[in-house]
């Protein structure tokens, strides 16, 4: 096997001389839990980042002693890790501590109420009747649609495919008696009446780039999700489940590739055949996957001729999540009392959605996901700081909003807001500070028009209707992460890979041809 320049690399070990190999494009979670599985099947296995170091959306920024994780940082599903960590023989938990965070999230109301969201069913059912206690028994009731929806939604369905027609009507019936048809804040809102309340148990879709109120309420299965399996925090950040991953693909023989940024996956008769870099080089390869966003990888990656469902015109009208401004940042002091999670809900909440999903404006206020790493690590600040980010979803650019001149006045209004409310004298305690932008998810991260996560999670483009985890119509060309099934989102990403251990064949198959 060649390198990238061209050089003779060893036989990896414990890997048959001759495997086959597969090609991974990008280093995000979706691609290093493939490469993972495939290299359980007896691949060879080349991962290619574009960025200087792996993880994609995962990537790590550290930066005057701080160590900021760009996200994401809720680990639900656990599970969906250890078992990357068992296909190579080995426990997860030597390599990555996963600690409970609780509660899950403190949701803080614009006039400064506050609801603690937590896995404890008891203390959950206390904090509704704090709001409403007529709400209760609608709140049971959700919840056992939410454990009714995941079992058929993710424990049957999410690791699936839907090659065919025939697949997506198979659970035509499915869907329909989960009323998939409607939305997650429409199914709420049938159960639960406090508007306040509703909008604590109908904000997760925008957890994953949905819209709560055009969401399928398939992403109702979330609330049952998180009581399930917890939330956690990977220690040293979500950085140290990337190097894990790293790790178990090294030790398959397997190699992860940084500054090798793929231009083009060569398609020959109908068949992708490898990758030609932007460096120049060619890379051949028997399957090759593609962890980049999936309308970019149609739109960009593979040559108009090449392809048939995915034109430039159905790509173009497609549409597409939100995106996020992110801003990170280091404080001297610390804010003990602030959590680990926090949801600031502004003062309007479908009026501000319909600005970010159909209007496409970057309105004068905002919602905000305040993540605070070190309440449960300190290891990520220096001693007597504390690390942060603040997330706001804004349009994707489809906008025209010129980031290169409203970050800073976007940053600067948020940070106003922060230190009048939930961060106390803020603004002269920053001492390091860095944004990532829509401009930054486009360019940066390859997000087709700078959405954060892929195409937006509606039921007409979900399942069968999605890129296919089994390219339609090119040849051992395969897609995991969040522009295909099941979607974004960690459990979503994971399960994205799972699926290949159905559609791609086993390395001794194609060895066999």
């Amino acid at each position: 096997m060649l390198d990238v320049t061209g050089r003779r690399l060893p036989d990896f070990p414990g890997i048959r001389a001759g495997a086959p190999h597969a090609v991974v494009i990008g280093s995000g979670f979706g691609g290093l839990a493939a490469a993972v599985r495939l290299g359980a099947r007896g691949y060879r296995v080349t991962v290619l980042e574009k960025l200087d170091r792996p993880g994609g959306r995962a990537y790590v920024y550290r930066q005057d002693g701080f160590t900021f994780d760009a996200g994401p940082t809720i680990v639900t599903a656990p599970f969906l890790f250890e078992e990357l960590w068992q296909l190579c023989g080995r426990r997860m938990a030597d390599d990555v501590e996963l600690r409970p965070v609780a509660p899950f999230y403190r949701i803080r109301f614009d006039d400064g109420a506050i609801f603690n969201y937590s896995g404890d069913a008891e203390a959950m059912e206390a904090e509704v009747a704090r709001f409403s206690p007529s709400d209760v028994a609608g709140y049971r009731r959700f919840m056992q649609v939410s454990e009714r929806t995941y079992k058929a939604g993710f424990e049957e369905l999410g690791h699936v495919p839907f090659g065919s027609v025939g697949d997506m009507l198979r659970i035509a019936p499915q869907l329909a008696r989960l009323q998939g048809h409607r939305s997650v804040y429409s199914i709420v809102a049938k159960h639960i009446k406090d508007e306040r309340l509703r909008q604590v148990f109908s904000f997760h879709p925008l957890l994953i780039g949905g819209n709560p109120f055009s969401a399928s309420s398939i992403f109702c299965l979330i609330a049952h999700l998180e009581r399930r399996w917890g939330v956690h925090f990977a220690m040293g950040g979500t950085g140290r489940l990337v190097a894990g991953l790293v790790g178990l693909i090294e030790g398959q023989g397997g190699a992860v590739r940084c500054g090798q940024e793929v231009d083009e996956i060569v398609v020959e008769q109908g068949r992708a055949t490898g990758v030609r870099l932007v460096s120049g080089g060619t890379i051949a390869a028997d399957i090759v996957v593609s962890n980049a966003d999936s309308a970019w990888t149609y739109r960009h990656l593979i040559r108009p001729t090449a392809r048939r469902r995915w034109s430039d015109a159905k790509i173009e009208r497609s549409r597409y999540s939100m995106s996020l401004f992110v801003w990170y940042f280091g404080t001297r002091r610390q804010y003990p009392d602030v959590a680990h999670h926090t949801i600031m809900l502004g003062p309007r909440y479908r009026e501000l959605l319909t600005d970010i999903f159909r209007r496409k404006i970057l309105a004068d206020d905002f919602s905000l996901y305040l993540h605070r790493p070190t309440a449960t690590d300190r290891s990520l600040a220096p001693d007597g700081c504390d690390a942060f980010y603040v997330l706001s979803p804004v349009p994707h650019l489809e906008s025209g909003t010129d980031w290169s001149v409203m970050a800073e006045q976007y940053r600067q209004k948020i940070a106003r807001h922060l230190d009048a409310t939930i961060l106390p004298g803020l603004e002269s305690e920053i001492v390091t500070s860095l944004m990532l932008t829509p401009q930054d998810f486009q360019d940066r991260l390859n997000s087709f028009r700078g959405a954060a996560f892929g195409l937006e999670p509606v039921l007409t483009q979900s399942a069968w209707f999605r890129p296919h985890n089994k390219s339609e119509n090119i040849d051992r060309l395969y897609l995991v992460g969040a522009g295909t099934h099941p979607g974004a989102g960690l459990p979503g990403v994971l399960s994205s890979a799972r699926v290949l251990d159905t559609v791609v064949p086993h390395a001794t198959e194609l060895i066999a041809e």
